[in-house]
């Protein structure tokens, strides 16, 4: 016997109303689920590494992208990201300020060496003394587990 399947779009259009009329609840409880989201993908750690290394996972992600397609892509943008673009850098300008702070300080300390006229090839290494900074601040936090 078949499985009956209700039609798709009208079951789309209920998927709509529902979810939009649950956003608070869904915030709600999302954050009140904070600490068993960070238990479990803690614990979830090994499976990470086990589907990041999986057989032909590069074909699969790609297969994937095909799939989505950028039609999907800037059709999603348009609907959606436009709008959520502001929002949520606003929220995250506190995460951003503190994140960016070690790297800032660590520019704020360098001492470049001497800028030359335009053209100068040893003006090159300016950049390559901040790449190198920044480089090692980053291996520094990431060995602190910062």
């Amino acid at each position: 016997m078949a499985i009956a399947v209700k039609d798709l779009a009208t079951s789309a259009a209920k998927y709509a109303t529902n979810a939009g009329r649950s956003s608070e609840e869904y915030s709600t409880n999302a954050q009140a689920a904070a600490g068993d989201w960070e238990k479990n993908t803690q614990a979830a750690r090994g499976n990470y590494k086990d589907g990041i290394s999986a057989a032909n996972i590069e074909t699969r992600f790609a297969r994937g992208v095909a799939k989505a397609g950028a039609a999907k892509y800037a059709r999603k943008i348009a609907a959606v990201g436009g709008n959520r673009y502001r929002p949520g850098v606003e929220a995250g300008a506190a995460d951003w300020q503190s994140g960016f702070a070690p790297f800032a300080s660590t520019l704020a300390a360098l001492s470049l060496s001497v800028k030359k006229m335009r053209g100068d090839p040893s003006n090159y290494s300016r950049g390559e003394q901040v790449g190198k900074a920044l480089n090692a601040k980053r291996l520094a936090l990431l060995s602190s587990g910062g």
